[in-house]
């Protein structure tokens, strides 16, 4: 599975083999908490903030909008103004990364990103949600730490790692949960669509 450079990568061992002769089969799993499909809380970029097990579930549960992003590069403010977001809103980015990024285990570095700008622009619609089709909000090499800051200083929720690619844009049932992890900076989450 691919994971962001120098974050622990997913590992699953069997433990215990009812093929075996063990009474029962029981796997032991190990992963950094943002990897695959994910949430950020905001303690991951901001001091003293909250963690995982402190997100309101109305964050990420309830009415969703898949946005087609044409920009092969980030997502920036002069293409997502003209989709009139609401405060409240929970806005997904479909971006080519759907349609490429997930077809390899290696890291992508040129992933599409939010650019600092376009986080701005977010945090100014007050939305409730933000989520990815790749491993970060920020770029690898650019609009990190910025994007970051900009949508958890405004109590943005993030979704990060989502595979858009069976999705078309349009209005949706989102049902995200993360693990509840007491005190964590994230969690492995389950993230789906129904159709509104």
């Amino acid at each position: 599975m691919v994971h962001w450079p120098g974050d622990p990568p997913f590992h699953i061992q069997r433990f215990s083999d009812k093929d075996q002769g063990d009474e029962y089969t029981v796997s032991r799993m190990s992963l950094g908490v943002h990897t695959g499909t994910h949430m950020d809380a905001p303690v991951h970029a901001l001091p003293r903030a909250q963690s995982i097990d402190q997100m309101p579930l109305d964050a990420a549960i309830g009415s969703a909008r898949v946005i087609q992003i044409e920009d092969p590069k980030s997502i920036k403010r002069e293409e997502i103004t003209a989709y009139n977001i609401a405060p409240g809103e929970r806005i997904l980015f479909r971006t080519v990364n759907s349609e490429r990024a997930w077809k390899s285990s290696a890291f992508h570095e040129d992933f599409v990103f939010i650019s600092r700008e376009a986080a701005a622009y977010l945090a100014e619609c007050r939305i409730r949600c933000v989520g990815v089709d790749y491993l970060s909000v920020g770029g690898f090499t650019q609009d990190g730490p910025e994007t970051h800051h900009a949508l958890l200083d405004a109590g943005i929720w993030i979704i990060e790692g989502l595979n858009l690619s069976g999705v078309p844009p349009g209005n949706y049932e989102l049902i995200c949960l993360p693990l509840k992890l007491t005190g964590a900076d994230g969690s492995p989450a389950r993230a789906i669509l129904k159709p509104a």
